[in-house]
């Protein structure tokens, strides 16, 4: 997946929100393509695991908690350069310092409360990717399995 996939999740405030449309068209309109796409809830043994990264931090548990708070919106998305291309599209983590016309100024609300998730490296996407989505369920522009 190197180079040309990103993984992302539509938060629990923007699901509930009812933005998920308004982040697509916007991940649509950067030029990203849809590999797979799915709306699940995290049970809290998920959420734990997806975020384990961050166990020692003071945050972890509210994080577990806020991801298990309602239902999200995962997704693995393809372009080149993907992982930058898509951390530029979403915006710094905090609303208020996030570039204009970015999807974390328009539909964030708070630090905690931002909207989208956005892997960090070529290496996390994959990860996250394959903890979301089996590859039977990942899908070239032509309807066939990616893998």
């Amino acid at each position: 997946m190197s180079g040309s996939y990103t993984f992302t999740m539509i938060k629990p405030d923007a699901v509930q929100a009812g933005n998920i449309g308004g982040i697509l068209n916007m991940i649509n309109e950067g030029g990203f393509r849809i590999v797979a796409m799915k709306l699940t809830k995290l049970t809290k043994r998920q959420a734990e695991v997806f975020y384990e990264i961050h166990q020692e931090r003071p945050f972890y548990g509210e994080l577990v908690e806020y991801m298990t708070s309602g239902p999200i919106v995962a997704a693995i998305l393809e372009k080149d350069n993907a992982v930058e291309a898509y951390r530029e599209l979403i915006g710094a983590t905090d609303p208020t310092k996030a570039a204009e016309g970015t999807i974390r100024k328009k539909f964030a609300t708070s630090i905690a409360a931002n909207a989208v998730h956005g892997s960090d490296s070529d290496d996390n996407a994959k990860i996250e990717s394959d903890f979301f989505f089996p590859r039977l369920e990942r899908f070239t522009a032509e309807g066939e399995s990616c893998y």
